[in-house]
């Protein structure tokens, strides 16, 4: 099942580049996200919040901000294909300019990849390549580094192509790791820096954007 719910723009966030955020879980880089916005660090606007999970608390986020939501699942299409079309359909609706990949927890069809090339920004819990690749994400990414006994992780903002986590780097912040460090003490040392780091990155990127 998929919903559309539906806000309008004003004159002033016309002028600024339009940002679609997809989200599988809390949101809380998409909260983030909202802030800068909101604090003037981040000049875009936040048209649109995709989310393949009906029970993520992003959605409240979205709704709470007043930004529209759509709701959407390749398990309700009978092939990826027909899921594309209704994303793009979607995107080009909310005159998507750049994609945030803010804890999505799903693979992007090529197809999305191929019409926004350049304009699918993700952001990853590790020092890339450090840890990335398929089945590397969430806790799973910091018990790995904590098994592994690494003196330091971080998150990475990179480009998204057709393989996981190998788009070109656009920014990384560091963290150092204690000896007593659990994954869980990580993890939140770690999400401390995405709120920050993806924003500013995001930032920096829509300059290269030609009006």
């Amino acid at each position: 099942m998929y919903l559309h719910v539906t806000i309008s723009a004003t004159s002033n966030q016309l002028l600024l580049k339009n940002l679609v955020v997809f989200a599988s879980g809390s949101g809380s880089n998409f909260q983030s996200l909202i802030d800068a916005v909101s604090e003037g660090k981040l000049e875009a606007n936040i048209v649109g919040l995709i989310s393949n999970n009906e029970s993520a608390y992003a959605i409240e986020r979205a709704d709470i901000n007043g930004i529209q939501t759509l709701i959407i699942s390749p398990n309700d299409f009978d092939s990826e294909t027909d899921y594309s079309i209704e994303l793009l359909k979607t995107l080009k609706d909310w005159e998507t300019d750049l994609i945030v990949l803010a804890g999505y927890l799903r693979k992007i069809p090529t197809e999305i990849i191929e019409v926004y090339r350049n304009r699918i920004l993700n952001i990853h819990p590790s020092l890339l390549p450090k840890y990335g690749g398929k089945g590397f994400y969430g806790s799973k990414v910091h018990e790995a580094v904590i098994k592994n006994k690494e003196i330091e992780s971080g998150c990475t903002v990179h480009l998204v192509t057709e393989e996981y986590d190998k788009g070109p780097i656009l920014g990384q912040a560091k963290v150092q790791i204690t000896e007593t460090d659990s994954p869980a003490d990580l993890a939140k040392k770690v999400l401390e820096k995405e709120h920050q780091l993806l924003s500013e990155v995001i930032q920096e990127y829509l300059k290269t954007f030609k009006n």
